[in-house]
């Protein structure tokens, strides 16, 4: 994706590989972006709940209640713990018991350095950038389709400037909403 930029696009391939081709400084500098980027997330998790906590979050409606609340611990922490061990266990047991049960057919074919296989796509997270790319002819317009399909998202908070948050009395967005979801579930 680098290299689709004007002008400055080879060096900074060079600048991520760490040289003019994917090598040892490669390997090292995406282990080490792996290893961090979990950490960086949680990070940014903690900060965004101490200042929900410190804030306090927005109801649906707007309008600042001031009933009776109940504190988030332990009321909350012990219900969302006891939804994440059950989660956890349930995934450890997936993991231990039948780990090849959601994998790909194709992992069991024995590679062959020799051809390359015509039917290679992205795991699934993935398929929309492979598509929004595969659709566009041109590398530099891919490449800017996909950031802009990226960047949409943190404009939709934006875009909405109600006070009222709430959907019940918005039927169009209703209609969306559940346009998607049907279309999430074909």
């Amino acid at each position: 994706l680098f290299s689709a930029i004007p002008y400055i696009g080879q060096t900074l391939v060079e600048w991520a590989w760490g040289g003019f081709s994917v090598d040892n400084p490669t390997l090292t500098r995406f282990f080490a972006l792996h290893f961090l980027l979990p950490f960086m997330i949680t990070s940014l998790i903690l900060i965004h709940l101490t200042f929900l906590h410190e804030s306090g979050s927005n109801n649906p409606l707007g309008i600042s209640s001031n009933c009776d609340k109940i504190p988030f611990h332990p009321y909350f922490s012990l219900k969302d713990l006891l939804g994440f061990t059950i989660l956890l266990s349930l995934l450890t047991t997936l993991a231990l018991f039948s780990p090849n049960l959601l994998g790909d057919p194709e992992n069991f074919t024995p590679a062959n350095p020799l051809t390359t296989p015509p039917h290679i796509k992205p795991e699934w997270y993935f398929l929309f950038a492979y598509a929004i790319l595969r659709s566009i002819p041109n590398k530099l317009g891919g490449v800017l389709a996909l950031a802009a399909s990226v960047l949409i998202l943190f404009t939709c908070p934006l875009l909405h400037k109600s006070k009222q948050r709430t959907m019940a009395f918005r039927p169009i967005s209703q209609l969306l909403f559940w346009t998607l979801a049907a279309n999430l579930f074909i």
